[in-house]
């Protein structure tokens, strides 16, 4: 290299760093955007091969109702895997936050064919849960790959963790703003880590788009009747939020108790889903219907089309608590959209509020309450059913989250600041200490 062309090279490289401290942003977003399109290409590709496999299970099982007599044998196979295979990676949604607060070792990349697996066979065979739980460990384990090539120090692990659940959650419900700040919010209850979002609006944003390239549908939900904002449907949006708070907080201690009956009681863990999973089955043929096991997506349409009975909420929240607490894989927030909006539409009995956006409002606001994250939840209401509804969403997701209480279906979920002033001795703790 001639000597000119080294002092122009000095010269570009003295503009180059002149340029970078006068603008320090710039290298942090471009590292970061440069992360956040890998995660949401790899988290998005994941969600919609999730979606389509889920959609097969379902369907495949609503066609061959004799499956659900397996669904013990499925819950020991399952149980065995995750017994002999799996044991660093059972504690799922919270070995995430774990590691965001504490980050130690790489997230074993096992965590997703296990968790994808489990789910789809819970599924299959008729058991009761949901979808976050598996889309967010896919995405954890997926994306803290990246750590090491990256050269990731601690901090930056807890960025990329909280990026993960945000693309996860936001391409599986098709909600990428509220994805966004549930991976912001979920991990520190109170408190928002501010350093983490742009990557985490970018990796939701960026995983839903790549969900969507690959033609995979979400699901859409309408509230026909909104009406005018007045003081009688703000007194009766409380008292539905009311409602709902404590619908949250019983799910919550009803699914940490049972689990903890199914593990006192049967030491083998392998055990506890043929226990489960009986029970589950006896009960569908029992009632002669399959409406509260799965997703139950058809019944959560029909809570925005017309008034629902009171049992439905109760009869979907016993096999949830059932399906989970044994050991099946899968998430807790469907069934939880369920419970909420199936509660809200049987409310419209005593409320005199229309039964669609009672029903809206209870999809996001147990939900809300059982999770702790009111603002996401806000949010999600707005980016499913419009921003017509947000104020009535606002009231029922904040009643629902304060009255919630110290209760969490997170319970490695800490507590940055209290909710009110009788809990502030819980700050900086779990809710597994409390």
């Amino acid at each position: 290299m001639s000597k000119n062309s080294r002092t122009i090279s000095k010269k570009i490289v003295f503009q180059l760093r002149f340029f970078f401290r006068k603008f320090p942003a710039i290298p942090y977003i471009l590292k970061w955007l440069c992360i956040s399109i890998i995660i949401g290409a790899l988290v998005g590709s994941a969600s919609a091969g999730f979606l389509q496999s889920l959609e097969w299970a379902t369907n495949f099982r609503e066609n061959q109702i004799w499956l659900i007599a397996f669904l013990p044998v499925a819950g020991f196979l399952i149980g065995l895997i995750y017994h002999y295979f799996g044991k660093d990676v059972e504690a799922g949604n919270n070995l995430l936050i774990d590691n965001i607060h504490d980050p130690k070792e790489t997230i074993p990349f096992k965590m997703a064919p296990f968790v994808y697996l489990g789910t789809i066979v819970t599924h299959f065979f008729g058991g009761s849960a949901g979808r976050e739980g598996t889309a967010i460990q896919m995405a954890g384990a997926i994306s803290d790959q990246l750590s090491k090539p990256f050269r990731l120090d601690k901090n930056e692990r807890k960025i990329l963790l909280i990026s993960a659940i945000a693309a996860g959650f936001g391409s599986v419900f098709g909600t990428p703003l509220a994805g966004a700040l549930f991976g912001l919010e979920v991990f520190l209850i109170g408190r928002i880590r501010y350093n983490a979002i742009f990557p985490a609006f970018a990796s939701a944003i960026l995983a839903d788009w790549a969900t969507n390239l690959w033609n995979v549908k979400h699901t859409h939900y309408h509230i026909d009747l909104i009406p005018k904002l007045e003081l009688p449907s703000i007194l009766y949006s409380i008292l539905a939020g009311i409602a709902f708070g404590i619908c949250a907080a019983a799910f919550s201690k009803m699914i940490h108790w049972a689990g903890g009956i199914f593990k006192s009681k049967v030491t083998f863990p392998p055990f506890r889903p043929i226990i489960g999973g009986s029970i589950v089955a006896i009960a569908v043929f029992a009632l002669g219907t399959t409406k509260y096991i799965g997703l139950g997506i058809p019944v959560i349409l029909e809570s925005f089309e017309t008034q629902l009975p009171l049992y439905d909420f109760a009869l979907k929240m016993i096999f949830t608590i059932i399906t989970l607490s044994a050991g099946f894989k899968g998430g807790e927030v469907t069934p939880l959209f369920f419970i909420g909006a199936t509660l809200g539409s049987a409310l419209s009995l005593f409320i005199p509020l229309p039964f669609g956006l009672l029903a809206g409002m209870g999809f996001v606001a147990v939900f809300a309450g059982a999770t702790n994250t009111p603002l996401a939840c806000m949010l999600m209401g707005i980016e499913l059913f419009g921003a017509e509804s947000g104020i009535y969403i606002a009231i029922a997701c904040i009643v629902s989250y304060l009255l919630s209480g110290r209760n969490s279906i997170y319970t490695n979920q800490r507590i940055g600041d209290s909710k009110h002033r009788r809990y502030e001795s819980d700050q900086d703790k779990s809710f597994s200490d409390l």
